[in-house]
């Protein structure tokens, strides 16, 4: 009887052994199930926005936005030419660059509108703004074809300046924040104040080598609009300081601004196209990973 009663015994521990066995396995799974079923939401999460960002991207990866690949610069169909056409008398055509620091703004959709209704691609030296309204305007000038290049995080002159090390670490900053928001790996750069200012703490020549070391292009410009400091300059004083310039130049980099108190510049911004693409000599072009920089360092700023 002792004998059969030890049996019993381990047959009913060793059930209790199953039974926790099986207990423990389903908790194990059901624990595996629900983290699981997370993670796949958040991977559904994560293609969602991989699929806005490739919708964004292939609006314009065969323009010369600012993906920077070898490929054709787009030039207005309103000019039609192209940029290394020549004139009857054999002459280059004068290459115009319309280039807007500062942005995004309350003001950049009109200025996109604009130029969507010229036909004309532009380029825009952007700043780190966060918001909806900003989000889709770096969205924006990417979808429609134009450049979107750099002009600091912050645009704070003594954060910026302060050190070799402060200037990358923002120029950083900006380059992520605008790959996070539309996969562009921008490439080209403008200095707050220009490459001449002398605001700076630093060697310049410092900051340009290292821009030249990370594969980054900077541009100044020779012609302005003269809208920097003053949000209450004419539209006709915009458009005279923009267009009394061209003749005088081979190639004009135009600085504008793209600010909510420069809408002057936003009213001007129509008739200088118009002239532009009226003189005959001459086509709108956004920059390009093939455009030559203008430099303050060269004979190219205007006197």
């Amino acid at each position: 009887m002792e004998g059969t009663y030890d049996r019993s015994k381990r047959i009913l521990h060793l059930k209790r052994i199953i039974v926790t066995a099986i207990i423990t396995v389903i908790i194990v799974l059901t624990a595996v199930c629900i983290v699981l079923g997370v993670r796949v939401g958040q991977l559904k999460e994560k293609v969602k926005e991989l699929e806005e960002v490739i919708a964004v991207a292939g609006e314009s990866s065969d323009t010369a936005a600012g993906i920077y690949t070898a490929g054709a610069v787009e030039v207005s169909s309103r000019n039609m030419v192209n940029a290394g056409q020549l004139q009857e008398d054999g002459s280059q055509l004068k290459q115009i660059f319309l280039t807007f620091d500062d942005g995004p703004s309350s003001n950049t959709d009109k200025i996109l509108d604009i130029l969507k209704e010229y036909d004309v691609k532009a380029t825009f030296f952007v700043v780190g703004k966060s918001g909806e309204q900003a989000v889709n305007a770096y969205r924006r000038i990417v979808a429609e074809g134009h450049t979107l290049a750099m002009h600091s995080y912050s645009h704070k002159y003594n954060e910026i300046y302060a050190s070799r090390e402060s200037f990358i670490a923002d120029l950083e900053q900006l380059q992520e924040y605008l790959y996070e928001i539309t996969g562009i790996w921008p490439r080209v750069y403008r200095f707050p104040g220009g490459s001449s200012n002398v605001v700076n703490n630093v060697d310049m020549q410092d900051l340009i080598d290292y821009l030249d070391e990370s594969g980054i292009t900077y541009f100044d410009w020779n012609i302005t609009a003269g809208d920097a400091e003053s949000g209450s300059l004419s539209p006709e004083s915009i458009m005279e300081n923009c267009l009394g310039k061209i003749d005088n130049v081979n190639r004009g980099m135009i600085l504008l601004h793209d600010a909510s108190n420069k809408n002057s510049t936003v009213e001007a911004l129509p008739e200088i196209i118009r002239q532009i693409q009226e003189r005959g000599d001459a086509v709108i072009l956004p920059v390009t990973d093939r455009t030559e920089p203008i430099h303050h360092n060269r004979k190219e700023i205007e006197d």
